[in-house]
């Protein structure tokens, strides 16, 4: 071979001189700007939080996904907190088949303290839904929620989507089973009321504590015309008023009495806990919600620890 036309091939250590600089800049970038890489990685991986808001779920075949949007205010930050972690904890029990996903759900944010800290929700949890209403308790609140799963979730996004309350705890797995139980279509289920059964059949409906919908019927409220103008009025009895109007929902599904108001006086729907509880409803304060907790032994799981005493 020509001399002139030789390949000038760098050896190891000259090679090995060139990608030192290299390699330094990286290491510093990486110890520098942490943040800037593990944002990218949390956007690009798949999580809880991706762009449809559905859990991922590998390795399993699904029986069927709940959507449960909880609805609430704004600014009832701590409340939010309690029943997130309530439900998180709960999570590891339920079967990998039965996918439960659970969203906060309020009207248009219009204080701007309320934005800042709702914002660092969103970005922290992924699991607040703002609708574009104006908060309100008997004028389409529910129609709002139930009208949009389909757009913000996407099409056969669910099975079951449930509406509930933030006074409500749920126990999931019961759920679940419970759930695992009912028709897929034209479903209504909950804690029939009133409870006490001195009102005509076409007075009963599924009490505002929680309840689920399949997803035919969820379809049929965000395209109904039907119902598009009867929003206003008590928001439960008028989702009733709606599936009957429509001849929707044949099948009814009734929880009681593993659904039921937390113990109290002249209360038809109120009974004591029972082990065979699905959801306890009416927990207006802290102190309920720990009495409620603690009778189903929630924090049996916490660890020894010399930073606190067990509960």
């Amino acid at each position: 071979m020509d001399p002139r036309h030789r390949m000038l091939v760098p050896s190891i250590s000259t090679a090995m001189l060139l990608l030192l600089p290299l390699g330094l800049l990286v290491a510093v970038i990486l110890v520098v700007y942490p943040n800037e890489f593990a944002l990218q990685s949390y956007m690009a991986s798949p999580s809880c939080q991706n762009n449809a808001g559905l859990t991922e779920v590998v390795g399993a075949a699904v029986d069927f996904r709940l959507l449960i949007g909880v609805l609430t205010l704004p600014g009832l930050y701590e409340r939010r907190n309690l029943i997130r972690t309530v439900y998180a904890l709960q999570q590891p029990s339920l079967p990998a088949s039965r996918v439960v996903d659970v969203r906060f759900v309020f009207c248009r944010v219009v204080s701007e303290e309320e934005r800042v800290l709702v914002a660092l929700e969103a970005m922290r949890y992924g699991d607040v839904v703002e609708l574009d209403c104006t908060e309100n308790m008997d004028s389409g609140k529910t129609y709002s929620y139930l009208s949009s799963v389909r757009a913000l979730f996407g099409a056969s996004a669910y099975d079951f989507v449930m509406k509930t309350d933030d006074d409500t705890f749920f126990r999931l797995p019961q759920l679940a089973e419970s759930l695992g139980r009912a028709p897929r279509g034209d479903l209504y289920y909950g804690c029939r009321v009133p409870c006490d059964m001195r009102r005509a059949a076409k007075d009963e409906y599924m009490s505002g504590m929680g309840y689920v919908l399949s997803w035919d019927l969820v379809e049929w409220i965000a395209a109904a015309d039907l119902i598009r103008n009867r929003t206003a009025g008590p928001e439960d009895w008028t989702l009733r008023k709606w599936l009957g109007l429509g001849g929707k929902a044949k099948n009814w599904v009734d929880a009681k009495p593993a659904m039921y108001d937390f113990p109290q006086p002249r209360d038809a729907c109120a009974h004591e806990l029972v082990p065979d509880t699905i959801a306890v409803h009416k927990l207006k304060n802290n102190e309920r919600w720990a009495t409620t907790l603690k009778y189903f032994n929630f924090t049996r799981g916490l660890q020894p620890s010399k930073f606190y005493r067990n509960v």
